[in-house]
């Protein structure tokens, strides 16, 4: 029994004697870094309205508020273990070394990561602009530090690592895209009349745009007809509908105005028979 309070009697002493010693330091370190994390939160903030006042993407905004705010924190941490004596020397070494290994384990991650910000700084497109890449297309709805996200036509979403897009050849639509339909009118047609006929239905419907102007011309000779190119310029969102308007609108006007649009024909003759 005695044995057993003599010695809680010598812990009690060295834990008020290392209180003595380290407490002070200890408390300091601990509100350096309570000091750290309110001064990166209002320096970021503030850095974050000052990016705002200015042409930047969103994520890029977002990536350097949080790199002051992860500085601040870390300048804020190293007076901390300074002040409790800790040699950074050999900490920052171990850290390397922990560091290689993780990056060694996070190739895909860090791949995409340096790959966002790339297209974040270089801006090969922008959030709203159509792309076709890495064998899909689609409207970008968002550009991320390690994705990319693009709105197809059929309301789905592609999402696609940015290290798939940096490197690989990019189709940039922007945010109008050209339809491409072909009309095809007999031979005999005076060509006055179908190509006036498809300007009327271009200027009557509201998708398509006035500029650029619209591409209406003869562009090839068919077996049984002549096709008229009729390639008008539509919003992005527009293209799927104003394409099934003016193919009805075509088809109705052209039959209406006497156009004869005559079905492929074959003229097949059987030699050694009378013509």
């Amino acid at each position: 029994m005695n044995d057993q309070v003599a010695t809680l009697g010598r812990t009690t002493d060295t834990l008020i004697d290392l209180a003595i010693r380290f407490g002070p330091r200890l408390l300091t370190a601990l509100l350096f870094v309570i000091a750290g994390f309110i001064v990166g939160r209002y320096l970021s903030r503030w850095f974050a309205g000052v990016l705002a006042r200015r042409e930047l993407e969103p994520p890029v905004r977002l990536l350097l508020s949080r790199v002051v705010w992860a500085l601040c924190v870390l300048l804020f941490a190293i007076l901390a273990l300074q002040n409790l004596g800790v040699e950074l020397l050999p900490l920052i070494a171990g850290l390397s070394v922990v560091g290689a290994g993780v990056a060694l384990a996070t190739q895909g991650v860090l791949g995409n990561l340096v790959a966002g910000l790339s297209i974040i700084f270089a801006k090969p497109f922008r959030v709203g602009e159509y792309i076709a890449i890495a064998g899909v297309e689609g409207t970008v709805q968002s550009v991320t530090l390690f994705s990319t996200t693009l709105a197809h036509v059929d309301q789905s979403r592609v999402v696609i690592p940015n290290r798939k897009i940096v490197g690989e050849i990019l189709h940039n639509y922007g945010r109008i895209r050209q339809l491409d339909v072909t009309v095809g009118v007999a031979y005999d047609t005076d060509l006055k009349t179908p190509l006036a006929l498809i300007q009327q239905v271009l200027a009557a419907n509201p998708r398509v745009l006035k500029e650029p102007a619209a591409v209406v011309q003869p562009v090839k000779f068919g077996d049984s007809s002549v096709g008229l190119a009729v390639r008008p310029w539509v919003a992005v969102q527009d293209q799927v509908a104003a394409s099934g308007e003016i193919c009805a609108a075509l088809l109705e006007s052209l039959r209406a105005g006497g156009v004869v649009m005559p079905p492929p024909q074959r003229e097949v003759r059987l030699i050694g028979t009378p013509a």
